[in-house]
This record gives structure tokens, C-alpha cells and sequence, in this order.
């Protein structure tokens, strides 16, 4: 089945919060005959928009999870993924890029580029994707499609370059320029769908020559026919059309379009660019590695005919079973196909085959290579690669964030306990940024996530979805005792009961160690404790070590020594030495200046310079020590030494503290004592704790 792949667009809508991406992708819809009417993100009429499918993102107007659509221009098949903009759903954005060929980074035209803004820059880095800038809501007051390009250029370094220019500007925006052809585009009718071609205004050309001057400089240096029709000034629309696709294709330049998409103006040339600028699936060289071959590197096709590879970017729990998102390298995957899990090596056999728009499908025979399709009923985890049975080669995987941040939950009931083990088991499975596990010490579930938003919505998805009522709160901090200094015990564990009864003596002492958790030594001689019960005594001081008797945290940084004791002939047994060692270590413990130790965690900011006082303002209010910072380009890194106790909530504090610019990172670094005035809280804090667990 040959296909022409020359004619596919793969491409992924990326941007900050609230930019309008959702919306954009409703009006390509719309005009592209994908769906007959436009509902609105925040609508009136209730219905949502097409993408967001979730009954959460209709209620909250916020994208949650990515969506694929599939649609039709000018002889062009695009398939389209809207990605979510919260940083707490990043993962979507990154897995999405990741199978990507090209993208539209939608700007928004009063905002301009802000923070999540540079995170999906550097995620197109990462993946080396192609992208052209959609300047959006060039109809709200303070718009200004200048500045925003200008931003462009300095904060995320492209070499951004202007193809049109709007025909008035805030409420007076009429059309736009195009500096390619040289004419100005109206939208007509109820919705923007008559496209109105006319001269360019007298008012306005002298503006526009000069744009397109500065546009056949940048484009003149990947095209050396383009630069000698420059100068014979004779440069036709198709020679400045492929001279950009060139700088675009290796990202050395950006087109930047601009429009409103909520007013329907701007959408239909952008469409054109896509297909103009953008790359097909034949245009972008895509890497495998070969498992039998040392991982060496391998350039894939983009035919149809070669051997099958395909990765699987994203799981998704629906009501018929787990349905599979992947995108086809080589080859095709069809219905009754047999292919291999590279990862497991497990042969798997293709049922239904469909294609998505949003969150209904289309049953089809095969996804060819190029495309983006979904499989039913397979057993695989996100980034898994499927390839044919006679070749053995897997594509890298996606990066991953580590969670920032973590919450305690608790089911309320029995039936609640057995939905919330399913959604969580479904959660993981889907989305790699959110973490679960059972707290050994606390025994309590925690689960870890990307932001409070992230966190939130999981909650909120168990009850909906699972009927799992959740309590949330804070995780308890895995504090620590230990001691101070020497003490010194002799204890005699002593019981007669008749019949033969329990004796033992254990004499020494505990001091503390800094390198090590538990220490046991014997100086024990002339057989004052028989050989036999010396590791009965051993068994019995470690499991003191679980539970401190000063707040019941476990205890570490303790060496005990023997060097005394006594036994009898008839009462002495191993339980006798076991009861007597853990006498002799509450003896001795209560002697030794017992303190509590909290877990210190080591945390690295990286925010843009101007926050650099706000953000060690913040740690020092949260007992922080700063150890260190250094500036890198605009951003500026500090590291400090943080306890685990104060980072609860730290996350949002950082980002509405620096308008969503900063972020952490944070690991464990060691264990330091509590100050006394806190230790005297904890004390009462964790008593209450115990009754309420009680």
C-alpha cells in the first residue's frame, strides 16, 4: 500500500496557560469540516470544547489530559495533538513532542512569552522539533504582536521572523498582511469562514514593504536563488516560501503568524503554513537504537514497506479496555499483524485498529508509517516500542520529571479502599509523573505528582470515576531519635513462675555513632554470657532500634557494647537474653540524652534573576540554609539545605511568588537534630497523631 507521506502533517499545539491553544484547535476543526459547529472552552452553552472531553476540563476550561484529532486541508492530512499548558500536566506535553514532527507554539499576544512558555521551548529542543509561532488574541486591549516577537528572539533565542502583519489592532482588528504574497486577508461571514482577498491599505504598505525586506534577509541565507532575485528584485511567493521551509525544517528559523482565534480571524493561513512550512513524516530523521548491534544508532525509513516500529506514547483506560496510542516509524500496523514488545519480548497480536478525534474513533484497517492511530486490548506501558518479529531495535524513550510533591490519602471505607487500589493501579500505569506508594514507616499510601493541580485532579478523577471517597492531607515526615552521649547499663531480667523460670544479666553501655545505624560489640569474657545467647542479646537490642521509647520514630546512630553479665544453669534460655536486652537498652536510653533528628533535604531553585531575593527570602522563612548560587544566562540556581517538614505546599508558594517562572528540585541529604523549641511541637503534634490513628 503505497502512501504518500509527503502530504502528512504530525503536529502538536503547545503553550502556556490560557493562550488559546484549545480554541485554536476548535477553529481548525471547524474549518476544516472536522465538526459543524464551534463550542467554546468556557461556553455557555455547556457542550465544552470538542478536544476537552473530560467532564473536569468542560468544568474548569483547563486542558488536563492530550487529545488527537485527525483533519483534512487543501489535499493535506494533519494530525493534531492539543497538549495541556498547567506545568503540573507536563508529561503530556513532553510525550506528545516526542512523537511529534512539527509544532505550533501559540504565544499569547498581551502575555507574550511566559513561563511554560520556555518549558515547551526547551521540550521542542529536546526532541529537535520543528515549530512555527501563532501570535494569538491579537483582539484584547494591550496587544502587541511586535513585542512578542522581539520576545521571541531575546528570551528563547529563535530567530523569529514576521509573516504577517494585523490590518488594525485590539478590537480594530480587521485582517492581516501577507508578506509572502502581498495581500491583505479579511475574514468574512458569521464565523470567519469566507476568506476575502484585497489590496493592501496605502496606510499600511510602506510598513509591510519593509517587513518584507527584513523577511527576504532571513530567509535569503538557505536559499542562493532566493538571494540573487533579491537583488535583481524579482523574488516570486514559491522561492520565499521554500527558502523559510528550509530554515524552518532546521530550526534556524520561526515563521510568526498572527490572529485571534476566538474572533475566527487568522486560522486559514495558518493552515497553510503548516502544510507550507512544516515537516512531513519523510522530512524528519528518526533514530532506533540496535539491541542487537551495542545500542549503535540507526536511521529509520519513512516507508511503508520496511519492517515495522512503532512507539507506544500514551495509555488511556477507556471504557472498552486500554486503548494505545502510538505512532508508526516504518512500516504499518494492521489488524491479525503479529509484532514484538522490544522491551519484553512478548509477541503481540493487533486487534482493533481506530483513529482518534478527541475521545470518539474511527475504525481503520492499518496505521501506515507517519501516522498517529491507537490499538485495543494490549498489554504494554507508556514508551514501549513495537517492531516487527524480524528485527530487534528500540526507540529512546521519553524523559521524564521526577514528582515535586506529595500527599498522605486515606479511604474512608472498605469499598472506597478497593476502588482507590484500582484507579491508583490505572494512574501509574498512565501517567510516569505520578508516583504511589505504602510509607513503611508511617503505614500510610502516598502518592507523588507533578504540582498540587496534578494531585488534585487525581482525587477528584478517584470519586468520579472509581466512587473512591479519599481523605488527603500531608504526609507524615520520617523524623529520627538517637542519642547523645555514654550511658551506661546493668540490667537483670528476672521471673519465677514455678517449674523452671527466666534468668538473664546484661551489663554495659550505648554511645552514639555518626556513620552507621546500629552497632553491636561483644566484651563479654570467661564465659560470663554463654557464646549461645550472645546473639539473643543482638536480636533483642535491634529491635528496640524500630520504635524509640521517646516518640515511638525509629532509632539510628546507636553502638551497644557488652562487656559483663550472668547467667543460670537451669532458667537462662534465648528469650530470657532477648527480654534482658531490650531491659538493658530502655536502661540505658533513658541515661543517654535522647533527641529527635529530621530528615534535611537538599533543594535547588532555578528562577529568573530579578526573583533571586524573593526566592531565598522564601527558604529562609522556611528554616533554610543557604549553601550556595550562581547565575547561568537569565536564569540564577540556589541551592540550599531545607528541612523536609517545611517543603509541604513549597511548590505553589515558589510559583505565584514568581509568576510561574521558578522551579525546584529536591533530595534527600542527610538527618539533622531538631531545634528544641520544634522538637517540644512534634512532641504534642505526634501524640495527637496517635490518637487520632487509635
Amino acid at each position: 500500500m503505497a502512501i504518500n507521506t509527503k502530504t502528512v502533517r504530525n503536529i502538536g499545539i503547545s503553550a502556556h496557560i490560557d493562550s488559546g491553544k484549545t480554541t485554536l484547535t476548535e477553529r481548525i476543526l471547524f474549518y476544516t469540516d472536522k465538526i459543524h459547529a464551534i463550542h467554546d472552552v468556557k461556553g455557555k452553552d455547556g457542550v465544552g470544547a470538542t478536544m476537552d472531553s473530560m467532564e473536569l476540563e468542560k468544568e474548569r476550561g483547563i486542558t488536563i489530559a492530550s487529545a488527537a484529532t485527525f483533519c483534512k486541508w487543501k489535499n493535506h492530512e494533519i494530525n493534531i495533538i492539543d497538549t495541556p499548558g498547567h506545568v503540573d500536566f507536563t508529561i503530556e506535553v513532553e510525550r506528545s513532542l516526542r512523537v511529534l514532527d512539527g509544532a505550533v507554539l501559540v504565544l499569547c499576544s498581551v502575555g507574550g512569552v511566559q513561563s511554560q512558555s520556555i518549558t515547551v521551548d526547551q521540550q521542542m529542543k529536546r526532541y529537535k522539533v520543528p515549530c512555527i509561532a501563532f501570535i494569538n488574541k491579537c483582539d484584547r486591549s494591550g496587544a502587541n504582536p511586535d513585542r512578542v516577537t522581539a520576545q521571541l528572539r531575546e528570551k528563547l533565542g529563535h530567530n523569529a521572523v514576521a509573516m504577517q502583519i494585523p490590518i488594525g489592532i485590539e478590537a480594530d482588528l480587521r485582517g492581516a498582511i501577507d508578506l509572502v504574497t502581498m495581500q491583505a486577508l479579511y475574514f468574512d461571514g458569521e464565523n470567519g469562514e469566507i476568506l476575502r482577498i484585497e489590496e493592501i491599505p496605502d496606510s499600511l504598505l510602506e510598513r509591510a514593504t519593509q517587513k518584507r525586506e527584513e523577511l527576504i534577509d532571513a530567509a535569503s541565507m538557505f536559499s542562493d536563488e532566493l538571494m540573487e532575485a533579491a537583488l535583481e528584485e524579482s523574488v516570486s511567493a514559491d522561492l520565499l516560501i521554500d527558502a523559510v521551509r528550509t530554515g524552518t525544517l532546521s530550526r534556524q528559523i520561526t515563521p510568526v503568524f498572527i490572529g485571534s482565534a476566538y474572533k475566527n480571524k487568522g486560522i486559514q493561513p495558518l493552515l497553510d503554513a503548516v502544510n507550507n512550512f512544516l515537516p512531513s513524516p519523510g522530512d524528519v530523521e528518526n533514530i532506533a537504537l540496535d539491541m542487537d548491534n551495542d545500542e549503535k544508532p540507526i536511521t529509520l525509513g519513512s516507508s511503508t514497506d520496511g519492517p515495522t516500529v512503532a512507539l507506544a506514547f500514551k495509555l488511556e483506560d477507556g471504557q472498552y479496555g486500554q486503548l494505545t496510542y502510538i505512532r508508526v516509524y516504518q512500516g504499518a500496523v494492521g489488524k491479525g499483524d503479529t509484532v514484538i514488545n522490544a522491551r519484553t519480548g512478548k509477541k503481540i497480536k493487533i486487534g482493533r485498529v481506530v483513529r482518534m478525534h478527541a475521545n470518539q474513533m474511527e475504525e481503520i484497517e492499518s496505521i501506515p508509517a507517519g501516522f498517529i492511530g491507537a490499538l485495543f486490548g494490549i498489554d504494554c506501558a507508556s514508551g514501549d516500542t513495537f517492531v516487527s518479529p524480524d528485527i530487534n531495535v528500540s526507540m529512546t524513550s521519553m524523559f521524564v520529571p521526577n514528582p515535586v510533591i506529595s500527599l498522605a490519602i486515606v479511604p474512608n471505607d472498605n469499598k472506597s479502599q478497593v476502588n482507590m487500589s484500582k484507579a491508583l493501579n490505572r494512574f501509574c500505569k498512565e501517567d510516569p509523573t505520578f508516583r504511589t506508594y505504602v510509607d513503611a514507616e508511617t503505614n500510610e499510601t502516598i502518592i507523588e505528582g507533578m504540582g498540587e493541580l496534578h494531585l488534585e485532579v487525581y482525587i477528584e478523577r478517584m470519586l468520579r470515576e472509581y466512587n473512591a471517597e479519599i481523605t488527603s492531607g500531608h504526609p507524615r515526615v520520617a523524623y529520627r531519635e538517637t542519642i547523645t552521649r555514654k550511658a551506661a547499663f546493668n540490667y537483670i531480667h528476672k521471673k519465677q513462675t514455678g517449674g523452671s523460670g527466666q534468668y538473664g544479666r546484661i551489663a554495659g553501655y550505648l554511645e552514639p555513632v555518626s556513620d552507621e545505624d546500629f552497632v553491636f560489640e561483644n566484651k563479654v569474657t570467661g564465659g560470663a554470657i554463654p557464646t549461645q545467647y550472645i546473639s539473643a542479646c543482638e536480636k533483642g537490642f535491634k529491635q528496640c532500634m524500630a520504635k524509640g521509647p521517646k516518640m515511638e520514630f525509629p532509632v539510628t546512630g546507636i553502638k551497644v557494647v557488652i562487656d559483663d553479665g550472668a547467667s543460670h544453669a537451669v532458667d537462662s534460655s534465648e528469650m530470657a537474653f532477648q527480654a534482658a536486652a531490650r531491659g538493658a537498652f530502655l536502661e540505658g536510653y533513658a541515661k543517654a540524652g535522647s533527641v529527635i533528628h529530621e530528615p534535611i533535604m537538599k533543594v535547588a531553585v532555578e528562577t529568573p534573576t530579578e526573583f533571586q531575593g524573593v526566592v531565598m527570602g522564601l527558604l529562609n522563612q522556611r528554616r533554610g540554609m543557604i549553601v550556595g548560587s550562581q547565575e547561568e544566562g537569565p536564569l540564577c540556581v540556589i541551592e540550599a539545605m531545607v528541612p523536609l517538614a517545611e517543603m509541604f505546599g513549597y511548590s505553589t508558594v515558589l510559583r505565584s511568588s514568581t509568576q510561574g517562572k521558578a522551579q525546584f528540585t529536591m533530595e534527600f541529604s542527610s538527618y539533622k537534630k531538631v531545634p528544641q523549641s520544634i522538637s517540644e511541637e512534634l512532641v504534642k503534634k505526634a501524640a495527637a497523631d496517635k490518637k487520632n490513628v487509635a
